[in-house]
C-alpha cells in the first residue's frame, strides 16, 4: 500500500543523528516529525525573508502620486 504521504530520505553524520534521536525522546516524538517540524520552520523563515525584501522594494518603489484612494479601488 503506497504511503500517505510523500517520503524524503537524507544522509546525515552520527553527531547530527545522535542530536535527533535525543531530541525525539526529549519531545515523545519519531526523528521523522522533527526533521518535518525544522524543515517547516526552515521554510516559514524563508518566507518571511522573501517578502521581508518585496516589502522593502515596495516601499522603495511607492508613489503617492500614483496610490488609488480607497474610493477608486472599491467602488
Amino acid at each position: 500500500m503506497p504511503a500517505k504521504n510523500p517520503r524524503v530520505s537524507a544522509v546525515v553524520d552520527n553527531a547530527l543523528m545522535k542530536w535527533l534521536r535525543s531530541k525525539a525522546n526529549r519531545e515523545g516524538i519519531s526523528v521523522s516529525l522533527i526533521v518535518r517540524d525544522i524543515l517547516l520552520r526552515v521554510r516559514d523563515e524563508e518566507e518571511d525573508k522573501y517578502w521581508a525584501v518585496a516589502g522593502e522594494e515596495r516601499i522603495e518603489n511607492f508613489s503617492c502620486e500614483e496610490a488609488l484612494e480607497h474610493d477608486e479601488v472599491w467602488s
